[in-house]
């Protein structure tokens, strides 16, 4: 553990004097990105390692990881997302909330949903399903549906231990998520050194994804976005990664306080402005609306045109979704543990709402402007693909969608910046100085994803966050009969009026 707190604090020197002599390197973009495709291909080709399925198609093991958790979860808690998704609604809407309940917790209900979603609503539904069309064609929309409503129950089931397992901070704060449930769970049952190794090896994952994809993948995006919209020469990525990194070191510096407070206002407004532009272009092509569903459909069964056809369709659909979701992956239990409540299963209520709004809303959106627009021709892939569809019905479109790729990536990074503390203070303990050293290194990794090519971005990001849920779901398998006794006795308890509407 010494070698490596030694290692990752080195890192974090390395990282930090990019911001002060960045301008004074010349080709600092290209450095930078031959530094990252150079070391960390092999940590992406790992993490991804596919079986052949035919010619040229290999299908990554770990995607079938997470799809297949997804549907046993469903199947487990008897598709508890469709059940109770109009529960689910009214704990977020605070009709369970107790006006005179002081339970321990940082943030409501709508604000934890409000920051897991800042984590997940951003570029995964804009360049994300900008990449799974270029590469999997219009079908892969329907995998990814698919993968977004069975995920719902991978969201409810480590978001209720999320909490559950929390610690409680003397100070008032709380850390909660997969490394607490992992290592305070597996101990209870008598296997503490299991638990260990799961929550350690979840946290290192977590501190290298919160760099990767919510960080380097976010700054990537947006500069794509800023270049081309305004047409700057490429090659000032840094400049900027740095205005990024100010701002998110302004939010962040505040806490988990701070972060939902910014969110709970930020993800409503950018969300309905993406939503609200969607809308524009589907009802000025309305004629065009069935013909892009039954592309859907039908490609995502024949996958005509397409690299890898019905299979190519089906993995970079799942892939995406759940790039996008993060169901499966542990992540939004660490922003959900944070919820003032002291009934750990509504929190898994709440956040089984994340990949329906997510995957099946935006996500959906996204594509069907992208089928509707006609550029998935091949030539452009990720945000750029996706500008150039909203661009096709108008100008004004590429300023506005510009901003919202800004915001978007803005708000992912903050989420993330949490995400990754928590598991940084896991390891290292709960302390100011540590605290310091991780948010250092968060916002210069802001400048290093300005510089480096989305290749490298995406390829790191995934493979970060995927290995994540290597650690995450071998313990949802072990830990869901706590769930399942938490969900029958909540129920119960509805159901007898014992637990009743305060609105």
């Amino acid at each position: 553990m010494k070698i490596l707190k030694n290692t990752l604090f080195f890192i974090a020197m390395l990282c930090i004097p990019t911001i002060g002599f960045a301008e004074e390197i010349v080709g600092i973009d290209q450095k930078i990105d031959q530094f990252f495709t150079t070391y960390l291909g092999w940590f992406a080709s790992t993490i991804f390692y596919g079986v052949k399925v035919e010619d040229g198609v290999n299908f990554p093991l770990i995607v079938g990881w997470l799809f297949i958790a997804a549907i046993i979860f469903t199947f487990y808690f008897g598709f508890v997302q469709f059940r109770k998704f109009r529960l689910s609604i009214d704990i977020v809407s605070g009709k369970y909330t107790d006006p005179k309940s002081k339970g321990p917790g940082e943030v409501s209900h709508f604000q934890a949903l409000a920051t897991a979603l800042s984590g997940t609503v951003g570029l995964g539904n804009i360049a994300g399903v900008g990449v799974a069309l270029a590469i999997g064609g219009p079908g892969a929309t329907f995998w990814m549906i698919i993968c977004g409503l069975f995920g719902m129950a991978s969201k409810f089931t480590e978001s209720t231990l999320g909490v559950k397992y929390r610690n409680e901070n003397a100070d008032g704060t709380v850390s909660g998520g997969p490394m607490y449930y992992l290592s305070k769970a597996f101990k209870e049952k008598g296997h503490v050194k299991i638990g260990k190794f799961l929550a350690v090896g979840f946290a290192i994952m977590t501190i290298f994804s919160s760099l990767g994809a919510g960080n380097l993948f976010q700054g990537n995006q947006a500069n794509a976005m800023i270049v081309q919209t305004f047409g700057i020469t490429p090659g000032y990525g840094w400049v900027t990664g740095i205005v990024l990194a100010i701002l998110v070191a302004s939010v962040i510096i505040g806490g988990m306080p701070s972060i939902g407070s910014v969110t709970s206002k930020l993800v409503p407004f950018m969300a309905l402005l993406y939503i609200g532009m969607a809308l524009i272009v589907l009802i000025s092509h309305y004629d065009q609306i069935g013909g892009a569903i039954e592309q859907i459909f039908t490609g995502a069964f024949t996958g005509e045109g397409v690299a890898g056809g019905f299979i190519g369709a089906l993995i970079q659909g799942l892939k995406r979704a759940t790039f996008s979701n993060e169901a499966g992956v542990g992540s939004a239990a660490i922003a959900h543990s944070a919820v003032k409540t002291k009934e750990p299963i509504t929190e898994g209520f709440v956040s089984l709402l994340e990949p329906f709004i997510d995957t099946v809303v935006i996500c959906t959106m996204t594509a069907l402007v992208i089928t509707i627009s006609g550029m998935n021709n091949g030539e452009l892939s990720g945000v750029t693909l996706t500008a150039a569809a909203f661009t096709e019905t108008s100008s004004i479109f590429e300023y506005i969608l510009a901003l919202t790729v800004v915001m978007f990536a803005f708000s992912t990074m903050i989420s993330w910046s949490y995400y990754g503390l928590k598991a940084w203070t896991y390891l290292f303990g709960e302390s100011k100085v540590n605290e310091l050293i991780y948010k250092a290194m968060f916002c210069s990794f802001v400048v290093v994803g300005t510089s480096i090519s989305l290749s490298s971005a995406i390829d790191f990001s995934d493979a970060a966050m995927f290995a994540m849920s290597i650690f995450n779901i071998i313990g949802l398998y072990y830990l869901m009969p706590i769930v399942k006794a938490e969900l029958k006795s909540f129920v119960d308890r509805v159901n007898s009026g014992e637990i009743k509407k305060y609105k």
